[in-house]
């Protein structure tokens, strides 16, 4: 049950301290937006080369065989990258429900909310680690006919 000896000063304080994770949150949101993006793509170009998008007159079987292999290590990579991002959110989530449960139960939750937040930016440098890989693989495998 609540504590009806919590002050609105203490409210206010968990409030204050709520807004820096609540902002990382929204951050995490656009970079997830950005992922979920690259992964759309990376689907529908996988598409796009097996239902017959190309003929077999501008990709070769092996070249085929490559792009897929390719594309599918993107895929692979982005969604790891999104699961980690996604993780890293809903642990800043369960920072912010804890410091208000601390002011509101007036329980000593520093120890966990200090745990959850290090999850949480582990999880995200994992997860932006894993998508500057993916980046890093599509750009290795971009190929531009040069004429000259």
């Amino acid at each position: 049950m609540i504590n009806p000896a919590v002050h609105l000063g203490d409210v206010t304080h968990a409030i204050q301290l709520a807004l820096a994770p609540a902002f990382l949150l929204t951050a995490i949101a656009g970079i997830l937006n950005v992922m979920a993006g690259r992964l759309a793509r990376i689907i529908d170009r996988g598409r796009h080369l097996t239902e017959g998008g190309l003929g077999p007159e501008l990709l070769s079987g092996e070249l085929m065989a490559q792009e897929l292999q390719s594309l599918d290590r993107r895929r692979h990579l982005a969604s790891r990258a999104i699961t980690s991002c996604t993780v890293s959110a809903l642990l800043v989530c369960t920072v912010i429900a804890s410091l208000f449960l601390e002011v509101l139960l007036q329980l000593d939750f520093k120890w966990l909310i200090g745990f959850l937040f290090t999850g949480s930016t582990l999880g995200l440098i994992f997860g932006l680690g894993t998508f500057v890989r993916e980046v890093h693989l599509a750009t290795e495998t971009v190929r531009f006919p040069v004429s000259g």
